[in-house]
């Protein structure tokens, strides 16, 4: 039976990938924090089986090693600024170096990050930066990067798809493939790397849905039979400047990295090639489409 050491069980994406590696029969221990060790969410996990472990990626790193010792995998799934995304894993690599543990899954879900440049995407930024502390390590290192998750680029603040006002807005000209798959195929991905010992090291890339924002947009109208006017905001180059433009007052990098996110998309840049979808053919990802017939108005 794998044993399996999760940080960010208590997440969307987190607690997915938890309740997955369960039903895969796997052994699976999650690091929680005190407060959310209670939750309604950790205590049905538990009651398919999860073990916990309360502290946080700030804990002293022996600490940490004894909490996953054992463990063949250590997955991330946490979310956060640097203090989480670089110091934080960081130090749960230097557990696992120091617990033994051979293969570490950190928390990279998005676009391709490594074709990317510092100050394409702050947040993206952090993840490099993560994995620049984790060179050197004996550890295996495998991301698993499965382009934009579906249900955020239909969320508002992507400024994308308004659900109310009827309209979906592009950048581009709207041809360029891009990389869609859904939290839930995300972690049924995530779930058959952990559990392959051959993907250890290298990048595995996936998507459930590869659409240019046109065949984005037909597949959403097509999928809710809702009418949703097509609107262009301007050319690639248009967005970085509108991204700058948001940078040079922003107090917060919240206020321009979606679309960050968007032009890593649209310019081709954070594209994912090749894909490895054919390694896991039991993962069966939903289409766009599919995920539009099941929004719920």
């Amino acid at each position: 039976m794998t044993e399996i050491f999760l940080v960010g069980a208590t997440g969307s994406l987190g607690s997915r990938i938890a309740a997955g590696l369960l039903r895969e029969k796997a052994r699976v221990r999650a690091l929680v924090r005190p407060q959310s060790s209670g939750s309604e969410q950790v205590r049905a996990l538990v009651g398919q089986g999860l073990d916990i472990v309360e502290g946080t990626l700030a804990d002293p790193t022996e600490q940490l090693a004894q909490a996953m010792a054992g463990a063949e995998v250590v997955v991330s799934a946490v979310q956060g600024d640097a203090d989480v995304i670089v110091q934080g894993q960081a130090n749960l690599l230097r557990a696992a170096e120091k617990a033994g543990v051979p293969r570490l899954i950190p928390s990279d879900f998005a676009i391709d990050l490594f074709r990317l440049d510092d100050g394409d995407n702050v947040f993206l930024d952090h993840r490099r930066a993560a994995h620049e502390a984790f060179a050197g390590t004996h550890v295996a290192v495998t991301s698993v990067l499965n382009g934009a998750f579906v249900e955020v680029m239909t969320a508002p603040f992507l400024e994308i798809v308004d659900w109310e006002a009827g309209t979906f807005g592009y950048w581009g000209d709207g041809e360029q493939p891009c990389d869609f798959t859904t939290i839930a195929d995300t972690a049924a991905y995530t779930v058959a790397v952990a559990l392959d010992p051959g993907s250890a090291g290298r990048p595995i890339r996936v998507a459930g849905d590869v659409l240019s924002m046109k065949e984005f947009h037909a597949a959403l109208e097509r999928g809710t039979g809702r009418r949703l006017r097509l609107h262009r905001h301007g050319s690639v180059d248009d967005l970085a400047a509108e991204i700058e433009r948001r940078r040079a007052t922003a107090s917060h990098p919240a206020q321009y990295v979606a679309l960050q996110y968007t032009w890593g998309m649209v310019s081709g840049k954070g594209k994912l090639d090749p894909l490895d979808n054919d390694r896991y053919p039991a993962v069966r990802p939903v289409s766009v489409t599919e995920f539009a017939r099941r929004i719920a108005f």
